[in-house]
Order: structure tokens, then C-alpha cells, then sequence
């Protein structure tokens, strides 16, 4: 499939700054036509890289629009899409008189053969497939045409939904065997019940999805998606917030998660656990991992469960969220291909646990901290109390208390979050002096500075960084580079996102709006550079000590989502490097050496090569007997990674003495949260090889450099 999903807290920048637009008048008592002469205003005057409204841009959004509603091509016909084509190059003119005949034709279309699915799929189901035919399934339905006739459609209807039984069939049959094992006396289902049983848990699974899905969609609920479709034309990362989905993402933003704990992400038709939230119900459970995929949701009062592959993220997170106490049981396809159902009792994570939390640990009679920072995050209504920035220096304060002779920043996984934070936080390392410019469309470029001279920790400083390491992660990432302050360690290149977005309240626009809510729009209005002139856009910042990861082979970063805004550069800040300077080339040779010799990290590039394989492979065969070979042999090849999970180090690490004052009245199970971090920390060949490159950079001598002005570029 064309387009990634994304979660809005992975991947976003936000500034602070407003837009200013020039003056106009909007009326329009029609409020899909409103909301279109709005946004495209909006666009035009607000977006960084505006592009034209012309017929290359219609050809574009009309492929798009199409693949979004259809992505599996089970609902439009060949003679449907012709019927559209008419459009393909008008779209554009359209939009520019706010017509939107376009989206009315096939949303009409859609309704009508959403409707006419219903019957094929149910028709389809109420007969025995066939398991022992030798079939396949392509699971990569670019590779699929629309189908010509209702026969076609039936057929294509049918090695889906056999594909979506075989799974159930699978289950069954364990079923079955261990009810065997455990009661000898136990008689066993036939083939034919095991069969049917399977059909019908796939049937209860459609039906749900239609009838609390697609049946409760509104007509302003598909106008939403055509205006989203619209505004990612752009660039990736502008889109359209409709009004209920703004709340959501004010609390991911500020850190306030609900449900079970995870961030997710869409990839392909899948469903993917991205990160675990510490202290959530997934990660009190034990059983949920990052890299899981979530296949099928079940509620605790409900027989069977809604299968999510195909279905849109924002969708599927209604079936996974839930009320406080209530359970959720999720079908997860872990990465080695094994199936598992899991049940999570949902409840309210808590705030900070989302926040900035450290450690101590003692190396060869040397104590180093460990500060992790999930995200960059900024409450909006109290950022003097409430941001990234203020946090990390208390623990930074409290790492100082305990005598710790260096400090790691783990910023992996982290994708950014606040601009402000990020620069206030970058200050905390260096005296003084620009963090990260900023430019904005036919404007002089603007240098983001610290302007406190005060340093909250000068000494050996390391990063952890990642693929997946996004926005104001890389601003501070490679404002400490750019300063030759910390050794980056990690990804041969960070995610890549170089664009700050601002969040436009639409409803602003109007002076009187009787309208209702118009919802909000996501803009990209500037870029961001290093201070060395560089952009962080499309090539992210490149590791001092690249390390392989498990997302070394994935197709994760900006450079691999559409419609991204081009790698350029402009002319260097004048700033001046860190005058307090370590043997920092001796060592970073010293970090590779160890690092090329690294046996765990071996196997974690096998492992990475081998997951990328799985992800490659898209056709499945429709024949039991091989599907369930095959799966015995994923089973049986993963287990060569089951060292990976098992590495330990020899390191020990511990809370300091603020947070263990805490543990004597703790009643959040704090105490707990910890000790299992600090049990993950201790099986980190990552931090491991942090914690060495802070000895080296101790032990090596300190040379007092005199500090010259730099200017990269004019």
C-alpha cells in the first residue's frame, strides 16, 4: 500500500509561533464547501512549499483518494474507476471553486458498493473453503487490478476472507490437540466442525467491523478523509484534524495516554506496536512487545473478535482504547510469525511515566547516569511547570548529587515533540549560543538561541539515537554534534524530519461561525537547519558510532514516506565549539573497534535482515498444509535470535536517592517500574556501549581548547 499512517506524537515538530493570513472573508452555508475554501487558503498562504493546484496535482490526489477508500480493491469495479477518471485532471479546478462534485460521486459509488459487499461477503462465507487446493494469496494489492464483474468480486472476496480463516483454522486445530492432551477422554471436533467454526469467527469478525464501523461512518466523517487526502499532497506531515480527533491529539502531546498503554502505528494494511508505554497496562502485562502486530480485537463482552488488518489506525485505536477496568483481548502476530492472544485490562497511564526518569549505575569504580526521554513534551497551558526541558535539568541536578562522572541522553524512539523544550534543553549542555535555525518561505532565516550562560552538566555526555529518533530529536542530536559536546551513538541516520508544523484552529478563521466545529489543520510553515547550515531533512543526523538496530532494514524514515519536502541547505550560524575538549576521534575509533567485534550486535543485524524478509514476503499460500509449514519453520529459524533477549551485562543499575525517598510512600507501584528498567537497562548492549565511551572519554586527558568562533558557511 502507497501510504503510511502515522501516529501525530511520533512523528510531529510543533512551534509555537502563529500564522498570519491575509485578511479575507469566509461565507458559505454549505460546510463541506466551507471547509474546502478554508483549507485551501490556508494552504496556499501558510504552507512552507506550497504547490500548485493544477493537473498534475488532481492526477495525484484522485490516485491517492482512490487507494485510500480501496486499498484492497474489494469494493470498486474497472467500470467504477472509469467512471471517476473523468475527474483525474479537474480536480484541481474543483477545489478552486469549492466544488465538490468529485467526492460526491464516489462517496455515493462507495456507499452503494459497500452495501453490495455485504451480501458477497456473507455468501461467501456461509460455504466450506476448500484447504487442500494449492493457492496464494498477495497480500501486496498494488499488484492487483479492479475487477470487471461481480464474479471477479466474489472470487477476490473469497481468497481474502479465506486467507483471514486460515488463522482461525489454525487456532482451532491447537485448540483441539491440547484439549486432547489435558483429558484423554476429550472427543475431538471433526475437520468439517473445525471448519465451519472457523468460518464463522472470520463472519462475527466482518460483521462487527461493518456494522460499528463503516455503518457508523457519517457523511462528515468520509469528508474528512477526502480532506486529509488533500492536505497530504503536500507534504507528510500536514494534515487535517477533525474535530474529534483534536482532543486526542492535544493528550498525546502533552504526555496523557489512555487505554492500553502502547503507541501504534500503521504499516502496510498492519497494525504495529511502535512503543510500550512504562508503567501502562501492555507493559505491566509482559506480553506485548514493540514489533508486534495487532491482527483482531476482542471485548470482554463479545464472543468473537473484529479483525483490524486493512482497517485505517485511527479506527482500529477505537476498538483497542476502552474505559478504565475493562479488558481487551488482542491477537498479536509476533515477528518471528507465531500467533498469541493477549489479554490487557485497560486502565489510565500514568502522566509521568511519560516523562523524563534516570538512573545510576557503577562502571570500574566510576558512576555514570542514565537519563531516558520518551518524548519532547510541553504542556500548552502551563509550559513554565510542564516541559521536557525543565525535567531532564532536575534529574540532571539529581544524577549531580550522587557523583556521576558522565551522562547518556537515551533519546531512541524518541520523535520529537515541543521546538521551545528542545532549545531549552540543548542549553543545559553549553554556555551559550544558537541551537537550531529556522526558516519560513521568502523570510530571512531566524537562529534559536540559548541565551543562559549557566550549564547544567559540562561533563562526558553521550546520545543514544535511533531510526525512529524524529524532529526535536534530532535538533538536539545535532546541535551536540555541531558543538562537538556529546558522541552520538546509535542509527547510520535519525528519521530525517527537517519541518516544524503549527496547529491552525480553523474555527479562528471565521468572525461568526455558524457552521459548527471545522476541526484544525496541521501545517508545515517552516524548516529547520543545524547551526552548521545543514538540514536534518530526508538524510537525518548521521551517527559518530553507527550501530546496526532492528530498524536498520525497515523502510521507516522521512525519506520513505510521499509527498516528503526536499534536503537543502543554508548559511551557518556563528557559534563556537566546546572548549572543554576530550580525545573525542581516539574515541569514537575505540567505540567502532568494539563495537565491529560485538557478537550480540551481530545477531541483532541478522535479526534485523531476517525481520525485513518477513516484512518482504507478501504471498501466502492458501493451503493449510503449507501455511502451517511454513509457520513451524518461521518458529523454528527465530529461535537462533532467542539470544538476543537473553544477553546480559555485568552492569548494575539503581535509583538514585530523590527517587527512592519516593518509593517509602509510593503508591503508583513506582518502586516496580523501576527495577524492571533497570532490568531492561541491564540487558542494553546499546547503553552498554554508552556507558564504555563515557569511561574512555574520563580517562582520556582533558585539553583546554581555545575556542574559536566557527562559521561553516556564508
Amino acid at each position: 500500500m502507497k501510504r503510511n499512517y502515522k501516529i501525530l506524537s511520533l512523528l510531529l515538530l510543533l512551534a509555537f509561533a502563529s500564522c498570519s493570513f491575509t485578511s479575507k472573508k469566509f461565507s458559505n452555508p454549505d460546510k463541506d464547501k466551507l471547509l474546502i475554501q478554508i483549507i485551501t487558503f490556508v494552504l496556499e498562504q501558510g504552507h512552507f512549499d506550497p504547490i500548485a493546484l493544477d493537473d498534475d496535482f488532481s492526477a495525484e490526489l484522485f490516485d491517492d483518494y482512490i487507494e485510500i477508500l480501496d486499498p484492497v480493491k474489494r469494493y470498486f469495479y474497472e467500470s467504477d474507476y472509469k467512471d471517476f477518471e473523468k475527474f483525474k485532471l479537474t480536480i484541481d479546478d474543483q477545489l478552486k471553486t469549492t466544488d465538490i462534485t468529485f467526492f460526491n460521486v464516489v462517496n455515493e459509488r462507495m456507499l452503494k458498493r459497500i452495501e453490495e459487499a455485504k451480501d458477497i461477503y456473507k455468501e461467501v462465507l456461509s460455504q466450506p473453503f476448500d484447504y487442500n487446493i494449492d493457492e496464494t494469496f498477495d497480500t501486496n494489492y498494488e499488484n492487483s487490478a479492479f475487477v470487471k464483474n461481480r464474479k471477479q468480486m466474489k472470487e477476490r472476496w473469497r481468497q481474502q476472507l479465506k486467507f483471514s480463516t486460515l488463522s482461525n483454522l489454525d487456532d482451532l486445530y491447537k485448540q483441539e490437540k491440547l484439549a486432547k492432551e489435558n483429558d484423554a477422554s476429550y472427543v475431538m471436533k471433526t475437520n468439517e466442525q473445525i471448519e465451519k467454526e472457523a468460518r464463522e469467527a472470520t463472519l462475527n469478525s466482518i460483521n462487527i467491523f461493518f456494522e460499528d464501523y463503516i455503518d457508523d461512518q457519517r457523511r462528515e466523517d468520509w469528508f474528512a478523509v477526502y480532506v486529509n487526502t488533500i492536505v497530504e499532497e503536500f507534504d507528510p506531515h500536514t494534515y487535517y484534524l477533525a474535530p474529534r480527533n483534536k482532543e486526542d491529539f492535544d493528550q498525546r502531546m502533552s504526555g496523557k495516554l489512555e487505554g492500553i498503554g502502547a503507541r501504534l502505528q500503521k504499516r502496510m494494511d498492519y497494525i504495529k506496536i511502535v512503543e510500550l508505554i512504562s508503567g501502562g497496562p501492555a507493559w505491566r502485562s509482559k506480553e506485548l512487545e514493540v514489533e508486534d502486530i495487532i491482527l483482531k480485537v476482542k471485548q470482554e463482552d463479545e464472543e468473537f473478535p473484529v479483525n483490524i488488518v486493512g482497517m485505517r489506525i485511527n479506527d482500529a485505536i477505537k476498538y483497542i482504547k476502552g474505559p478504565k477496568g475493562t479488558k481487551v483481548t488482542l491477537t498479536v502476530k509476533k515477528v518471528d510469525g507465531t500467533l498469541k492472544d493477549i489479554v490487557i485490562t485497560r486502565d489510565i497511564v500514568e502522566l509521568n511515566e511519560t516523562y523524563a526518569k534516570s538512573s545510576i549505575v557503577d562502571k570500574d569504580d566510576k558512576k555514570f547516569g542514565v537519563i531516558n526521554l520518551p518524548a519532547f513534551y510541553v504542556d500548552f497551558q502551563d509550559y513554565k511547570n510542564v516541559n521536557a526541558a525543565k525535567d531532564v535539568k532536575k534529574e540532571i541536578e539529581r544524577l549531580k548529587q550522587e557523583g556521576v562522572e558522565g551522562l547518556v541522553l537515551d533519546l531512541r524512539n524518541n520523535g520529537g515533540g515541543s521546538l521551545p523544550a528542545v532549545v531549552d534543553m540543548a542549553g543545559l549542555f553549553i554556555q551559550d549560543g544558537p541551537i537550531v535555525q529556522v526558516r519560513s518561505t521568502g523570510e530571512a532565516k531566524e537562529v534559536l538561541k540559548d541565551r543562559d550562560k549557566s550549564i547544567a552538566w559540562d561533563g562526558p555526555f553521550v546520545i543514544l539515537v535511533n531510526e525512529i529518533s524524529a524532529s526535536a530529536s534530532e535538533i538536539m542530536a545535532a546541535a551536540m554534534q555541531d558543538y562537538k559536546r556529546a558522541i552520538i551513538i546509535g542509527s547510520k541516520q535519525t528519521y530525517g524530519k527537517g519541518t516544524v508544523q503549527n496547529v491552525i484552529n480553523l474555527n479562528n478563521m471565521l468572525r461568526n461561525n455558524t457552521s459548527g466545529d471545522l476541526g484544525a489543520l496541521a501545517l508545515t510553515t517552516q524548516k529547520y537547519y543545524r547551526i552548521n547550515g545543514g538540514s536534518v531533512q530526508l538524510e537525518g543526523v548521521k551517527s559518530d558510532v553507527k550501530v546496526p538496530g532492528r530498524f536498520s532494514f525497515i523502510d521507516v524514515g522521512e525519506k520513505d514516506k510521499e509527498n516528503p519536502l526536499p534536503w537543502d541547505e543554508i548559511s551557518a550560524a556563528t557559534y563556537t565549539t566546546w572548549e572543554n575538549y576530550f580525545d573525542y576521534n581516539a574515541t569514537i575509533k575505540k567505540s567502532e573497534e568494539r563495537m565491529s567485534n560485538n557478537e550480540q550486535l551481530k545477531l541483532i543485524e541478522d535479526n534485523a535482515k531476517w525481520v525485513k524478509s518477513k516484512i518482504d514476503e507478501t504471498v501466502y499460500s492458501l493451503n493449510y498444509k503449507t501455511y502451517k509449514s511454513k509457520i513451524e519453520a518461521n518458529e523454528l529459524e527465530s529461535k537462533k535470535f532467542d539470544a538476543i533477549s537473553k544477553y546480559k551485562t555485568n552492569l548494575t543499575f539503581d535509583s538514585h536517592s530523590y527517587e527512592k525517598n519516593l518509593f517509602k510512600q509510593d503508591t503508583t507501584d513506582l518502586k516496580e517500574k523501576r527495577q524492571r528498567w533497570h532490568e531492561s537497562l541491564s540487558k542494553d548492549v546499546y547503553i552498554e556501549e554508552a556507558l564504555n565511551v563515557l569511561e574512555d572519554l574520563k580517562t582520556s586527558y582533558p585539553i583546554k581548547k581555545v575556542a574559536s568562533a566557527v562559521k561553516v558557511k556564508n
